[in-house]
């Protein structure tokens, strides 16, 4: 490889990764993104499930209870997928400031989060069993508050740094909440 091509990929490869947007880009924005205010009480979100090809892989429903005591949080969240399996996952929070790190018992480690303007970006190591193998996974989660009962949510799922699937969810906790079922 000549010189001249090492520089152009070394260039080019810099500019694609340096593309991506930032929480920080979101300082902004509004409504501020209060993630302890949003996910207290009863929020219900819908969302499907898209392979690397884009083609739509399962759709779900998942009813989600958070509390608040300080900046403790719980989000206890019933899943409902199209199939008919139903899974859980309870969350348990902490808040500092804008930052937050939760676990849950899907999750290695820790996970931990930002929040910026409207925008909120969480990022873990989730477990999920497939055809009776645990693989890991990791997810890049962003979550963008519309108004005060409406947020979106994009997450890119990665293994060895190559998506391998995207989460897309619609929260909703506009009174009365409804439910999946």
């Amino acid at each position: 490889m000549t010189i001249a091509k090492t520089l152009f990929a070394v260039a080019t490869f810099s500019f694609i990764t340096g593309c991506g947007h930032h929480i920080k880009d979101y300082d902004t924005t509004q409504p501020k993104f209060e993630l302890d205010t949003y996910f207290d009480g009863s929020v219900t979100a819908w969302g499907l499930v898209q392979d690397y090809t884009n083609k739509v892989t399962r759709r779900f429903c998942v009813e989600i209870e958070g509390s608040w005591q300080g900046n403790k949080g719980t989000l206890v969240e019933t899943f409902y997928f199209n199939d008919g399996e139903r899974s859980y996952r309870t969350w348990q929070l902490v808040k500092d400031g804008d930052n937050y790190q939760g676990t849950a018992e899907d999750v290695t480690g820790t996970a931990t989060g930002m929040t910026q303007g409207f925008a909120f970006q969480w990022q873990y190591h989730l477990q999920l069993a497939i055809d009776g193998t645990d693989y890991e996974f990791f997810l890049d989660d962003w979550m963008y508050q519309v108004d005060q009962s409406r947020v979106f949510n994009r997450t890119s799922m990665k293994k060895f740094g190559i998506e391998v699937a995207e989460l897309t969810l619609f929260f909703d906790k506009q009174q009365p909440v409804r439910g999946c079922q």
